[in-house]
């Protein structure tokens, strides 16, 4: 391999080698690399979400499609901290849904192969997987909002597939995944108000690899979500739960100096989401 060849490489497999809990198979994950101007910062969406522009010599990157970690073998994955902790009384579930976890997933994503190099259909399903297998963990690792996190991580890599290739239905499936999101993120704030699953089993709130906007991104991410995802047919169950989003919201101005230490464009997204939701309760005459 020449030297230029070796320089445009985008991704490496790390050294470290993980054996699976569920099937005992060893391999090492994928990476992607980073600096030499790989990835250009873009901007920040509403979903707290980092856009990156093309690298002229590299290209479209995408970060999360080399976030989880995945068994090439059985395709149990999680987040990379909690691959090897897999609760030892649910490794026999794990291996004996491997046929039905790999059917259901090549059926939406066909063609993938986690022996090769990642793109964008192995990094969203990866995700999808994710979002699968931390029913197999215990409460102790906060998993309703990891699998929100990778609800909403699958979502972006499905907006990017829809992008390259549209009218093959990928928009249709990151909508299907961000109301997957709404729920759990929802959920998730409400098992941690009522004491039945802490949320401090995530170091990293995110939701995207660049910023951690912690608790307040939690809050915000729920009230958004739900506003733009939540119940929308009847209009006593939206009113219900665009209050409920308000309440959500509130609470982060309710927190005084964090509020101050948290960037511009984190606080301008949550001040444009909560007069969105007070414009529209008040036009439906709250």
């Amino acid at each position: 391999m020449s030297s230029d060849e070796k320089e445009l490489k985008v991704s490496f497999l790390s050294r470290k080698e993980y054996t699976c809990p569920a099937c005992d198979a060893t391999f090492h994950k994928e990476e992607l690399h980073s600096g030499s101007g790989r990835l250009i910062a873009g901007g920040l969406t509403e979903e707290l979400h980092r856009l990156y522009e093309p690298s002229a010599k590299y290209g479209e990157l995408y970060p999360l499609a080399y976030q989880a970690t995945v068994c090439p073998e059985c395709w149990f994955a999680s987040m990379d901290a909690d691959f090897s902790g897999l609760p030892s009384k649910n490794v026999g579930a794990v291996w004996n849904h491997r046929e039905q976890r790999v059917g259901d997933t090549e059926l939406i994503f066909p063609g993938i192969d986690f022996h090769k190099s990642r793109g964008l259909a192995e990094g969203a399903a990866s995700q999808y997987l994710v979002l699968r297998c931390y029913e197999y963990y215990d409460t102790d690792v906060s998993p309703t909002i990891k699998q929100g996190l990778a609800s909403l991580r699958a979502a972006w890599l499905l907006d990017e597939m829809d992008r390259k290739n549209p009218n093959q239905h990928y928009d249709w499936l990151a909508i299907l995944f961000r109301r997957k999101a709404q729920f759990l993120y929802n959920e998730a704030i409400r098992r941690e108000q009522n004491g039945t699953e802490t949320l401090s089993g995530l170091n990293n709130f995110g939701p995207d690899t660049d910023k951690n906007y912690a608790y307040e991104g939690v809050l915000y991410l729920a009230a958004y979500l739900r506003y733009k995802y939540g119940p929308s047919g009847d209009p006593e169950q939206r009113k219900f739960s665009l209050e409920d989003a308000r309440r959500t919201i509130a609470r982060i101005f309710g927190m005084g100096k964090l509020s101050k230490g948290k960037p511009g464009p984190f606080m301008d997204h949550v001040r444009q989401v909560y007069d969105a939701i007070n414009k529209e309760l008040n036009e439906s005459g709250v």
